[in-house]
Order: C-alpha cells, then structure tokens, then sequence
C-alpha cells in the first residue's frame, strides 16, 4: 500500500517553487529544497525551527498577523494574494492548510511564477 504521507512529501520536494510550512505559532515547520536554496543567505536549512515573523518587516509581520487571523474565522477563509514580484514575475499568496475536519493546522506561502516554461515538452534526455 502507498504511504499517502510519503506521496504528498515527494510532491513538496520535487516542487521547483519555494515551500515554506509554518505552524499556528509562525514557526517555520517546512522548507523543500527549493526554499533552502532560495534562502541559503538568510540561513537556509538552519531557519527551520524559527519564527517567519522574523524573516520580514514589521508590515509584512502585521499583514501575515492578519491573514492568519482571516483563515481562523472561517473554514471557507483559505488563499490571499499577497504581492507580485516583478524581478521574477510572479504572484504570491499565503495558503490555509486544514485538516480533514477543517480545522486550521498551518499555512504556507505559494509562488506562482507567470513565465513561460523554458523546458523542451516531453524531454527525456
């Protein structure tokens, strides 16, 4: 039998986005390989554990604050666009994560890049 778990660790870490989980208290919980190498400078790897308010500005902190508080007020509260970036031209948004009853268990921030993908379709070499 699949280990679900397993199946949905794999579909993180294969993701080439930055995926960065961080539990109710906004301590970082998760990064893919793809955000360890994004944030090598501010610390990588070693930022698991810590907080993500400390990672950003006091209005960013304030603006996170707020939109963890719009995703407890309700079940049907569960994506926010938060910015575009124009360098790498993409949307970002913070995504409520809920367990099979709804309840609110974490929440991550999504990067949709809006860039044509470079690579060959179906290559395989």
């Amino acid at each position: 039998m699949i280990d679900l778990n397993e199946v949905y660790k794999s579909v993180l870490e294969a993701d080439k986005a930055a995926v960065v989980i961080c539990d109710l208290e906004h301590k970082i919980i998760y990064m893919n390989p793809a955000s360890i190498r994004r944030y090598e400078k501010w610390g990588g790897k070693d930022l698991m554990g810590k907080s993500l308010l400390d990672c950003h500005n006091e209005k960013s902190r304030e603006m996170i604050i707020k939109v963890l508080e719009w995703f407890k007020e309700s079940k049907e509260n569960n994506i926010v666009y938060t910015s575009y970036n124009e360098k790498e031209n993409k949307d970002v948004y913070m995504v409520a994560l809920r367990n099979e009853a709804g309840e609110l268990i974490a929440y991550y921030e999504k990067h949709e890049y809006r860039n044509r993908e470079t690579m060959k379709m179906y290559d395989m070499i």
